[in-house]
């Protein structure tokens, strides 16, 4: 899905911080932020998350149940401004020679949960909410059969996937 979709989904669940703090939250895709170093004053949340590739050079298309999404947020209590970055990890065909990395397409559902789950987040820290034991299992929409392949993706490659959670 496009960034687009990405900011309508996102307007959704951050409808009611806007409502109950007047604080405005965006969402944007930065492939620069780094798993587990957040620029300072910022907070992280990570997780795996099913979506699709499809490479560019042979239309190959593959499915994947753990495809890193990393983000990085603060609020500014003085602009009431809310920013978040989003990174979701490529990986690459198997099949070509000198493959592109390609960028996952996530399906809406899945979408939803991750940013609902995100929003979780930015209330427990910069809100200072308590969600105690409502705890929600990510629900993936798709099936994914086989192996992950290390060598073909990209938070492997940088040593940061976590596969394994």
């Amino acid at each position: 899905m496009s960034l687009q979709e990405w900011q309508g989904i996102f307007a959704e669940k951050t409808e009611e911080l806007v409502e109950q703090y007047g604080d405005n939250w965006t969402i944007e895709f930065d492939d620069t932020i780094e798993p587990d170093k957040p620029a300072r004053d910022w907070y992280q949340y990570i997780r795996g998350a099913f979506a699709r590739f499809r490479c560019s050079k042979c239309k190959k298309v593959w499915p994947s149940r753990r495809v890193l999404v990393v983000f990085h947020f603060r609020l500014e209590k003085k602009t009431k401004k809310g920013t978040v970055k989003a990174r979701r990890f490529r990986q690459e065909c198997r099949r070509c020679q000198e493959a592109e990395m390609e960028k996952p397409k996530f399906a809406p559902d899945n979408i939803e949960v991750l940013l609902e789950k995100l929003v979780e987040k930015i209330r427990i820290r910069c809100y200072r909410e308590s969600w105690g034991d409502d705890y929600r299992p990510l629900r993936a929409v798709g099936r994914s059969e086989g192996p992950h392949e290390a060598a073909h993706c990209e938070a492997c490659l940088k040593g940061v996937c976590r596969k394994a959670e």
